[in-house]
């Protein structure tokens, strides 16, 4: 054998590691980004699911048995429900509130009669007017309960 095919090199070179350990770092950070979005979309469908048994619950005693709603979601059995973000659902009875702390739309219109209800969304932040910053992450309960699902949507 000629001393020059013992030599020869089958390694890789630092440049074709380099460029397969940016391909590997271009799809973790694909992955990453799909499943934060993934897992946004589950909360959210959770924070929705939440609400629609809260509004039921809080119907079954309106609709039912004719009373009003109740002053606070403990009447209800409901008061340690967290939202998927950790958090508490927020609960407003118009008949026990000043107007200034119900929810409104963009024509500071109140979007319910009843009641709100509502999760803070994943900041945890909300303040009555869903055209606020700290709102639109929320995930509100409006037109009565015709509409559940996220402020900005409304």
């Amino acid at each position: 054998m000629s001393p020059r095919s013992c030599s020869s090199t089958a390694g890789i070179t630092l440049l074709e590691l380099l460029f397969v350990l940016a391909i590997i770092s271009t799809l973790v950070a694909l992955a990453q980004t799909g499943y934060s979005s993934y897992r946004n979309t589950v909360a959210i469908a959770q924070a929705i699911s939440d609400i629609e048994s809260i509004s039921s619950a809080i119907n079954h005693g309106t609709l039912t048995e004719g009373l009003p709603p109740p002053p606070t979601l403990a009447s209800i059995g409901m008061d340690g429900m967290l939202d998927p973000w950790g958090n508490p659902y927020q609960y407003i009875n118009h008949s026990l509130a000043p107007k200034g702390q119900w929810r409104k739309d963009r024509f500071i219109v109140p979007i319910n009669s009843d009641y709100d209800l509502y999760s803070m969304g994943p900041d945890g932040e909300s303040v009555a007017p869903l055209t606020a910053k700290a709102s639109q992450d929320d995930i509100i309960r409006a037109n009565d309960g015709a509409y559940v699902g996220p402020a900005s949507g409304y």
